[in-house]
């Protein structure tokens, strides 16, 4: 892996964008599309995934220190944290502790579900460190108060969507046994809508439909998440993308062959992590 440094940033300032792994891909994705002009570093904090089992205070710490050594490094324009248990976590911290830096967070989209919803019955399928957050809870007492929410925590679908965003093989049943408590059966209503609340999720979006017992609106957060970091951002007429300047960093500093072979179709190089 080659090294880059922020000599070699065009004029227009990078937009930078952490996962814990590649499921922020989703956002880079979308976030492509409404900033053309911007280049991007893709932070996969690998050495740290998944962030699930984490002590609180502990990935705290470690999203502080991350992002401090990110920032004084590649001094982006804005932040994108792409993974709802860093941001619902540590988002308050983040912005406590770096001012001048602007940060999009991801959050459950529990607020439009609750604006679609026609049974009522909505389901957010995240990670356990996502369902416990008060963050969490806060949202749903906020924006879906009228509908019965019901929140599953996924030990093991991060993993099986990193592993499938790979091209490695997953059983349909393991999958079945992590999506099948989002469904829910009550007074003639059923789930109508699940809040895919993790950025790994989207990836295996038509999966999940395939074994879904009845269809679903698997509501993706990703576009959103674009949308807002495309109105923080100042666009700037006439800029044109950078050649060859997006960029991916695993902070392990050892992706291994599919992956390096996925970044590459997402047109992303990879660079060796600072130390």
């Amino acid at each position: 892996m080659t090294a880059i440094t922020r000599d070699s940033v065009d004029t227009l300032k990078p937009v930078l964008l952490l996962d814990s792994g590649i499921g922020g891909l989703t956002v880079l994705r979308e976030a492509r599309v409404l900033m053309p002009e911007r280049s991007f570093i893709y932070v996969a904090d690998d050495a740290g995934f998944p962030y699930g089992g984490w002590e609180e205070s502990a990935l705290t710490e470690r999203l502080l220190a991350l992002f401090k050594q990110l920032i004084e490094t590649y001094d982006p324009e804005i932040c994108i944290v792409a993974c709802n248990t860093a941001f619902t976590l540590a988002g308050a911290a983040l912005r406590a502790e770096f001012p001048n830096m602007t940060f999009v967070g991801t959050v459950p989209a529990i607020k439009p579900a609750a604006e679609r919803t026609r049974s009522g019955l909505v389901s957010v399928l995240a990670t356990p460190g996502t369902v416990k957050r008060a963050y969490t809870r806060d949202l749903i007492q906020s924006f879906a108060s009228q509908c019965h929410v019901r929140l599953v925590g996924s030990e093991n679908l991060a993993r099986m969507a990193e592993a499938w965003i790979r091209g490695e093989p997953v059983s349909d049943d393991a999958v079945l046994a992590e999506i099948s408590p989002c469904f829910i059966e009550e007074a003639g209503r059923r789930t109508d809508i699940v809040v895919l609340a993790c950025t790994h999720y989207p990836f295996m979006a038509n999966v999940f439909r395939r074994l879904a017992p009845w269809p679903v609106d698997w509501l993706d957060p990703a576009e959103a998440i674009a949308r807002q970091a495309r109105r923080k951002v100042e666009l700037v007429e006439g800029a044109e993308h950078p050649e060859g300047f997006d960029v991916a960093i695993f902070t392990s500093g050892q992706p291994d062959f599919n992956t390096r072979r996925l970044m590459q179709g997402f047109g992303l190089k990879i660079v060796a992590p600072t130390r």
